[in-house]
C-alpha cells in the first residue's frame, strides 16, 4: 500500500505520450513491412504473422506482457507495476485503432515510409525507441523483456544487457525460420540498435560527462587548479596504496568530453605521478535536480 501511495497522477499522462508514440512507430513502420519490434513487443508480431486474424497484435502485447508484470510484482514493486501495464494497454489500444479503426492502410506498405526497409528500420527503431525511454523516464516499462532479464540475468550469470540481447537474438533467428528469409530479420537487428540508443539517450541524457578519478599526495594543490580552471570543485577522498602503503587520496570530478585533455594536462603538470581514471557517468544530480 506504501508503494501506491507513491503513485503520480500526473505520470499518467506522460505514459498516455509513451505508449501512444511507442504504438505509432511500431504500427506505423514496423508493422506494414513485417519487421520486428525487440522483446516482447517483437514476439507479439511474430505470433500476429502466424496465428488466426483475431489474434492481432494488440491481443498478444497484453496477454504476453500482463502474467510477466504480475509476475515481477514483488520484485519490482507496485507502483512500477501499474505504470507499465497502464503504458502497455495504451500500446496495445492505439496499435489497436491505428491498424483497424483510423482510416490508415497498414497492410502492405508503411504510410510514410512506403517499402523501404532501411528508413522503416531506422524510424520505426527511433521512434517506438522514444515511446520505451519515455516510459522507463516516468517510472516503468512497456515490454516485459526488461522484467524478465531483471530477475534472471542474475540467477543465470550474465548481465541484464547480455540477457536482452540473447533474447532478441534467439527471437530473429526464429522470426527467420519462421517465414523463410532473413532479409527482415537482418533489417530488424537495426532497428533494436536504433531503438536501444534511443532509449539510452532519452534516459541518461544526451549531455554525458565524464569521472575523473584522480590518485595523488597532492590533492589541495590539484583541487585548487581544477577549481580555478573549472570553476568546479571536487571531492577528495583519503585512501592507502595497495602495495606502498603510502597514504594518498582520490579526489573526484566531473568534466565534460571537451575538457578531458585539458584536466590531463593540468594534474600532470603539478604530480607526474598522479593516476587518472576515466568513465563514462549519466544521470547526475545537481542540487536534486537531473
Amino acid at each position: 500500500m506504501r508503494e501506491l501511495r507513491e503513485i503520480r497522477a500526473g505520470n499518467f499522462l506522460a505514459l498516455t505520450v509513451a505508449g501512444t508514440v511507442n504504438a505509432f512507430g511500431v504500427s506505423m513502420f514496423l508493422y506494414p513491412v513485417k519487421l520486428y519490434d525487440s522483446g516482447i513487443s517483437g514476439l507479439s508480431m511474430l505470433l500476429d504473422q502466424v496465428t488466426p486474424e483475431w489474434l492481432s497484435l494488440s491481443v498478444f502485447l497484453l496477454v504476453l506482457n500482463l502474467p510477466v508484470f504480475i509476475f515481477g510484482l514483488r520484485r519490482q514493486g507496485a507502483a512500477f507495476t501499474v505504470y507499465s501495464l497502464y503504458a502497455i494497454a495504451v500500446y496495445s489500444l492505439v496499435s489497436y485503432l491505428i491498424m483497424y479503426v483510423l482510416p490508415v492502410d497498414v497492410d502492405f506498405v508503411s504510410p510514410l515510409a512506403g517499402t523501404d526497409l532501411l528508413l522503416c528500420a531506422v524510424f520505426g527503431g527511433v521512434i517506438s525507441g522514444i515511446g520505451s525511454g519515455l516510459t522507463i523516464r516516468f517510472g516503468g516499462a512497456i515490454d516485459g523483456i526488461d522484467v524478465l532479464s531483471v530477475i534472471f540475468a542474475g540467477r543465470i550469470g550474465v548481465s541484464i544487457g547480455t540477457f536482452v540481447m540473447a533474447f532478441n537474438t534467439v527471437l530473429y533467428i526464429v522470426c527467420g525460420t519462421v517465414i523463410h528469409s532473413w532479409i527482415l530479420p537482418l533489417y530488424s537487428i537495426v532497428t533494436y540498435f536504433v531503438g536501444s540508443k534511443t532509449v539510452d539517450f532519452l534516459v541518461e541524457g544526451f549531455d554525458r560527462s565524464m569521472c575523473a578519478m584522480i590518485v595523488t599526495n597532492k590533492s589541495k594543490q590539484i583541487c585548487a587548479a581544477l577549481n580555478e580552471q573549472f570553476k568546479a570543485g571536487g571531492t577528495i577522498v583519503n585512501a592507502t596504496g595497495g602495495y606502498s602503503k603510502d597514504e594518498k587520496q582520490i579526489i573526484y570530478f566531473i568534466v565534460n568530453h571537451f575538457q578531458i585533455n585539458k584536466l590531463k594536462k593540468l594534474v600532470t603538470d603539478i604530480d607526474r605521478n598522479a593516476f587518472i581514471s576515466l568513465q563514462n557517468v549519466a544521470g547526475i544530480v545537481r542540487k536534486g535536480r537531473e
